[in-house]
């Protein structure tokens, strides 16, 4: 099991009120909403192995050199110049991150993160080294590209917490989108991303790019058609496409995930045992974890 994490804590931030508070007055909604989360998970689904991905590069330069507007809606106005764009990320939240990681390596559960790619990236690496079924637990649509289920590559959405997910598979996919999870990527470039700041191919929606990927197969066959005068491409469709040759020759590499991150060595086996007890109960004590630590330790141990 997959965690992309920053998802799953920005849901647990906004799920769970703020007067959810360490001893000190900090707010730990979100630590606290992930570890009830994490003890969730394991309890419904009982992985082998989980892994918490991290951002470790959320707005990976080589991305942005590839399309400039790539996250920059979501980079915060006072980042420095000259320094790495920060993300905007709620005021209460940010000091709950560093206590999540304490909690996570107290714990043992592993987190791994590289520079400079983003989570997605150490998913993507992961899922391509797996040698048996993977689940995805994102809010991060981006990751529909992964699901394979020759492999038993399946990505658990979540609807309502953790509780309620949505199980997504290649019948899923081809019922709301058209495509499989190869074919996700094509779907997603040309459709555009606002979250993500992707423009996508003006005029051609979700509908229109699910037509022609069903018609052309993917992304190169599309193009191919645009030099084809037979190709049943309208002159609407043919215009935006081929005036949008430079944005299609450089969004395959952004959009899709890399999977072949240097990882380092870790353990990825679920942890029976907090692998540091003193420095977990220091930090249940520090921050208030009380319930929801308990909680995911009991899961841990069953």
């Amino acid at each position: 099991m997959l965690l992309d994490t920053a998802s799953l804590y920005f849901r647990a931030y906004f799920g769970v009120p703020d007067s959810v508070r360490a001893p000190d007055g900090t707010p730990v909604n979100a630590a606290r909403g992930l570890l009830d989360f994490i003890a969730r998970l394991v309890q419904d689904h009982r992985p082998d192995d989980l892994v918490a991905c991290w951002d470790n590069d959320w707005r990976p330069q080589w991305r942005v050199d590839l399309i400039p507007t790539y996250k920059a809606h979501r980079v915060a106005e006072e980042t420095p110049a000259g320094q790495t764009d920060e993300e905007e990320i709620p005021d209460t939240l940010s000091p709950q991150v560093p206590i999540i990681e304490d909690v996570l390596a107290a714990l043992g559960i592993a987190r791994i993160g590289v520079t400079p790619y983003e989570a997605d990236d150490v998913i993507g690496t992961l899922t391509a080294r797996a040698t048996g079924p993977v689940d995805i637990v994102t809010g991060d649509r981006d990751l529909y590209q992964l699901v394979d289920d020759a492999r038993q590559v399946r990505v658990l959405y979540p609807l309502k917490g953790v509780g309620t997910l949505q199980m997504t598979d290649e019948a899923w996919l081809r019922e709301k989108y058209g495509v499989d999870g190869a074919g996700y990527v094509d779907l997603a470039l040309l459709r555009g991303d606002p979250s993500d700041g992707l423009p996508g191919v003006p005029g051609i929606g979700e509908k229109t790019a699910a037509k022609l990927l069903d018609a052309y197969g993917d992304l190169a066959g599309i193009m191919a058609a645009v030099d084809d005068p037979k190709a049943k491409l309208t002159p609407s469709q043919r215009k935006r496409l081929d005036e949008a040759r430079d944005y299609v020759a450089v969004a395959p590499k952004v959009v899709r995930v890399a999977r072949d991150v240097p990882l380092p060595g870790f353990d990825p086996a679920l942890p029976r045992e907090p692998r540091d007890p003193a420095a977990l109960e220091a930090l249940a004590e520090q921050w208030g974890l009380g319930g929801a630590l308990k909680r995911l330790l009991t899961t841990l141990q069953a």
